[in-house]
Order: structure tokens, then C-alpha cells, then sequence
């Protein structure tokens, strides 16, 4: 974990963002796999490279199903507008269109130990009905690569592996635009708290003409800066002053992005730097 994160942090607190992290390092690793596949066979020991590629990029096309899943959970948690939701619901779709039997592919590899017996879920099961335990086993067997076809199958089931890599990046570019939608509503409601504290305080922030600048950044931050020419240039240290107050009685606190262990914070605005606008930690 990094050293710099406070002793309260929790992945819980924002699973969106894990969903997020987890799906990247996933898209990667297809893209990856995928090229190593296309590459030249590398024998590694008694095995082609290929086929141990081919069981890792199932595994990850399946566990990006994974994060959608948790950033579904997260976005449905806080409430997001169910635009956001859809969206991410139809990329998944699109997503298994493209690798429609990745359930099944994956379940067979990850639960041999079932499958091998016959004795899977799904489409074990239901062969079952009408089959004994050993020939539902042999009709949903063989895990491999083909790579005149391109295709990873399991049994029945196969996957185009040239499909992979535009699904999964996809997806992930779904899953980041749920992501930032969150950012920046947060950042959003984070400003409003901002601007509704100085207006409570009888501190003008409505530009172009008001003392004080609050605004919404593109980096999915709010910053607060002086309008320092509609104040007498006496009275600049004193306003400096009352919006570090106010920020601080609303439970906020402006930093330095240069220097974010900074304590000369009125001076900092005094001196036209542009701060941060962050909650304290509870």
C-alpha cells in the first residue's frame, strides 16, 4: 500500500475508483496476452507460451466482468443519475456481443475440478438431464488456442481472440467515463458547499467582479483564488484571512498544489496562487 495514504483509508470508501484501477491493470494484461499470442510460440518447458497465454487472457476478459459488477454496485450505492448506469449496462452488453461464451470459457478453465467430472453449473447441469456425469465430461472438454482460427475455446465454446482487445477497451473506457461522472459530481457538490459558505459569510464570489474566485476545474477539483484588483490592496491580507476562516468553519481547507504541506496559506492567496478546495478528513 502507499506509504502516503492516511491510517483510515479504505478501498470501501470509494469502490468506484477501485473498479476503475482494477479494470485498467485487466485491459492491460489482455492487451498483453493477446500480443505475446500473435507473437512468436515460445516453448516453456514441456508447454507453448501461447496456450499459457490463452488461460491468462480468458481470466481477464472475465474479471473485467468483475469490475463492472463492483463500479454497477458503487454508482447504484451513491445514487448516480441512472443515465450513468444504462451506459455502463449497454457497454457490457456490447462487450459480451463481441465475446458472447467468455462465461462459459472461463467457468470451464477456473472449474476444472467440476467440469472434468461433468459435474459443472450452467451448461453442465442442464446436460445432465438427459446424459451420465462421464459424457457430459467429454463433450465439454479440451481447453486450447487455435491459432490459424484465433480462437480460445472450451468445449463447445470458443472466443475470437482479435476481438478481445477493442472489447475490453471498450469497456474500460466505459467504465472510466461512470468514473469521472462520479468525480464530478462530487467535485460539483464540493464547490457548492464552498461558494454557499463564503456567501453566508457576506464574502462576494460571484465573478467577474467578486473578491473572491471559486471554481470548478477540469482535473476534477475546486480551486479558490482572489480576485485581488476589485480589493484595496490594504485590505487584501484581511479577506485572505476571513476565507481561510470560513473555509475552515465549513469544514474545508484550502492547499497548495505546489506545496501541499504549506502552512503560509493566507499568504499564498495573498500572493495570487490559485489553492485547492478539499474537506477535512472526518
Amino acid at each position: 500500500m502507499n506509504s502516503t495514504l492516511p491510517d483510515d483509508w479504505s478501498p470501501a470508501d470509494n469502490p468506484y475508483s477501485i473498479a476503475l484501477s482494477e479494470s485498467s491493470w485487466l485491459r492491460a494484461t489482455v492487451a498483453l496476452t493477446v500480443a505475446r499470442m500473435h507473437g512468436d510460440d515460445v516453448p516453456v518447458g514441456w508447454f507453448s507460451s501461447r496456450q499459457i497465454d490463452a488461460r491468462t487472457l480468458v481470466v481477464a476478459l472475465r474479471q473485467l466482468l468483475a469490475a463492472v459488477k463492483l463500479e454497477r454496485i458503487a454508482l447504484t450505492n451513491l445514487g448516480m443519475d441512472p443515465a450513468v448506469i444504462t451506459a455502463l449496462d449497454e457497454a457490457e452488453q456490447v462487450f459480451l456481443d463481441a465475446l458472447p461464451n467468455i462465461k462459459h470459457v472461463r467457468d470451464g478453465l477456473t472449474h476444472f475440478e467440476d467440469w472434468a467430472r461433468g459435474e459443472g453449473g450452467g451448461p453442465q447441469k442442464d446436460a445432465r438431464k438427459t446424459a451420465e456425469p462421464r459424457d457430459v465430461a467429454r463433450d465439454f472438454w479440451s481447453f486450447g488456442y487455435d491459432p490459424v482460427a484465433d480462437t480460445v475455446t472450451m468445449g463447445p465454446y470458443a472466443i475470437s481472440v482479435s476481438a478481445a482487445v477493442p472489447a475490453a477497451n471498450a469497456l474500460c473506457a466505459a467504465i472510466y467515463a461512470a468514473t469521472r461522472a462520479v468525480d464530478q459530481r462530487t467535485t460539483a457538490e464540493l464547490r457548492d458547499q464552498a461558494v454557499q459558505a463564503l456567501i453566508d459569510a457576506t464574502i462576494s464570489c460571484t465573478p467577474p467582479q467578486g473578491p473572491v474566485l471559486v471554481s470548478q476545474g477540469h482535473d476534477a477539483r475546486v480551486w479558490l483564488s482572489l480576485n485581488l484588483s476589485s480589493v484595496p490592496e490594504a485590505e487584501h491580507k484581511e479577506l485572505a484571512e476571513r476565507v481561510v476562516t470560513v473555509m475552515a468553519h465549513a469544514g474545508l481547507r484550502l492547499t497548495s498544489s505546489t506545496f501541499p504541506e504549506a502552512q503560509d496559506i493566507t499568504d499564498r492567496l495573498v500572493s495570487d496562487e490559485p489553492l485547492r478546495v478539499e474537506r477535512n478528513s472526518p
